[in-house]
């Protein structure tokens, strides 16, 4: 995990490569008007751009990388994150999806990263996933070395017209993390979003809001756009 981000890009660069036949290799830039992760603001309630890069084999397993600016009021000023999974079909209506996913913040003060395996089964217009922390340093929970912290959440997604589609979430966190973070064991997060393809990105509007005690509504503008390398 100490490998910089050149030479995972150049190593990525050498599947790409031998495996050009049978997989593709994607890229994404974005911004919104607030990084909200797991309902909890990530830039201070400001703008951050982000922007990632994907590759995908027809086997079912992908990799990546994704960055997004953070202000956490420390010296941390972004997040860098790789992840890996694999993903398949049972039957013909549902699939899964089993990944690691690793945060990292490179410049931070405090040794909070942290990585977390998670797997989410999908039909139709519901999904839903669990994510559990499996390794994290030492500051991850703000208090101690405790790492207990687990995810669980619903998404139902409907399509409202060819472009349009509405779409709903559900999550919940819990753990001993949680509690030394926001003093409580568990909270609850939830949006309702819009999003809109055009043939420029995805524009996006979301309302969201936790049940944590002095947290308010939030409402965010979001654009993203994919594209084929």
């Amino acid at each position: 995990m100490k490998k910089s981000l050149l030479t995972a890009v150049i190593l990525s660069s050498t599947v790409f490569v031998s495996s050009s036949a049978l997989a593709e290799v994607s890229g994404n830039i974005g911004a919104t008007s607030n990084y909200l992760w797991r309902g909890v603001t990530q830039t201070d309630d400001s703008v951050a751009v982000q922007g990632g890069i994907d590759y995908a084999h027809e086997s079912g397993f992908y990799a990546g990388g994704w960055a997004s600016n953070v202000d956490f009021g420390d010296a941390a000023t972004y997040e860098f994150d790789l992840y890996l999974g694999y993903g398949g079909s049972i039957g013909e209506d549902v699939t899964y999806d089993l990944s690691y996913l690793y945060y990292a913040y490179p410049d931070a003060d405090s040794s909070y990263n942290f990585g977390e395996v998670s797997f989410a089964l999908a039909w139709e217009w519901l999904d839903v996933g669990y994510s559990r922390v499996v390794n994290a340093q030492s500051d991850v929970s703000g208090a101690d070395s405790e790492t207990d912290w687990g995810y669980a959440q619903v998404n139902l997604t409907f399509p409202l017209t060819e472009k349009v589609s509405l779409g709903l979430h559900y999550g919940y966190s819990h753990g001993d993390v949680v509690k030394d973070l926001f003093d409580g064991s568990a909270y609850s997060d939830y949006n309702l979003s819009v999003s809109t393809e055009t043939d420029f990105g995805t524009i996006s509007f979301m309302v969201s809001d936790t049940d944590l005690e002095d947290d308010d509504a939030k409402v965010v503008l979001g654009y993203s756009y994919g594209f084929e390398m």
